[in-house]
């Protein structure tokens, strides 16, 4: 085999491989490191946290007559020297926080 096909296999896989990849970040499903990542980065907005934890694996929840398969997880935060937790779910297509609640 010449050089020259050995250069245009290369490009050639090289190019299938940057194609392929890009595929799959485009349908992958956000993973549960990056929905607690998420949920922390909004919960800060109103004021600093002191603790996180999230299920890895999705759960199916009904909100508003829709099905979501969605993480589990939840935030602590310190307001006026109490402790307040929050329990949160997040789509696991999408990211985006489908529901919020202060546990007791």
């Amino acid at each position: 085999m010449s050089k020259r096909r050995v250069l245009l296999a290369a490009a050639v896989g090289v190019a299938i491989g940057y194609l392929a990849r890009e595929q799959m970040n485009n349908y992958q499903k956000i993973t549960p490191e990056k929905a607690l990542n998420n949920a922390k980065e909004m919960f800060k907005r109103k004021g600093p946290i002191s603790g996180s934890w999230i299920y890895m694996k999705p759960e199916e929840i009904e909100k508003n007559g829709l099905l979501y398969s969605a993480y589990r997880g939840g935030i602590t935060r310190n307001i006026d020297g109490e402790n307040k937790q929050y329990e949160f779910y997040i789509d696991v297509e999408t990211g985006g926080i489908v529901e919020t609640k202060e546990v007791a």
